[in-house]
């Protein structure tokens, strides 16, 4: 992957978030009530849909395990029915486990209170977190500024022309990090927003009719030039 943009990215990311929120509004992400919560969601988020998470979030709530302590007690049989609506059960569960145990000799108050690059190798040293899931981690739970890009924000960013080539998570990332100021507020809502937007718009199939980044969009000006 390789950006074909070639001046003012700053400028052009800038722009590109507020029309984004001119579309959709305000969309303050992560879903959680815990730093907790959203480590743990992030894990089970890997591979399904968030009301796939909400289900086995809302199992381990009622059946009053919600806590690094009481998950890391559970037999791996009852940790995997409890978070089995979140798919690949048995994979997640030795996940979580991973998460619960490092958190138990490192509590999460102590991991958070490091710079972003140590607090994200150490992350990343855990069994079953990535780079996305570790910085939605960063940015969600710790709430330091960690820039989080997926497939949606691949989907989009291609779209527009701005890069080519493969998916490459590190290279996307950077393209965010190094031209943005490293404000936690606006990586949430960003993120949130291209989120958003991939999901109702920029779909695999695009709703180009419902979109006003038209105008900007090499992918839109090619399927409307033939």
């Amino acid at each position: 992957m390789r950006i074909v943009l070639e001046e003012n990215l700053n400028t052009k990311l800038l722009h590109l978030y507020h029309q984004l929120r001119a579309q959709h509004g305000s969309h303050k992400w992560w879903p959680a009530d815990t730093p907790f919560e959203v480590a743990l969601g992030a894990i089970l988020t890997q591979a399904t849909a968030w009301r796939n998470v909400v289900k086995a979030i809302d199992n381990l709530k009622a059946a009053d395990v919600f806590t690094p302590e009481r998950i890391h007690a559970l037999t791996q049989v009852e940790l995997e029915q409890l978070i089995r609506p979140s798919g690949y059960y048995r994979a997640k569960s030795k996940k979580v486990r991973a998460l619960v145990e490092h958190i138990a000799a490192r509590p999460m108050h102590v991991m958070f209170a490091q710079a972003v690059p140590v607090l994200r190798e150490e992350l990343l040293s855990i069994y079953g977190i990535g780079p996305e899931t570790a910085d939605t981690i960063i940015l969600y739970a710790a709430e330091k500024p960690s820039f989080v890009v997926d497939t949606y924000t691949y989907r989009l960013i291609s779209r527009l022309g701005w890069i080519e080539g493969n998916y490459h998570y590190a290279k996307l990332r950077n393209m965010f990090m190094e031209n943005l100021p490293h404000d936690v507020d606006l990586f949430n809502e960003y993120h949130a927003l291209i989120v958003r937007h991939g999901a109702n718009v920029c779909q695999k199939t695009p709703k180009c009719e419902a979109c006003r980044l038209q105008s900007a969009c090499a992918y839109f000006s090619a399927i409307t030039s033939t």
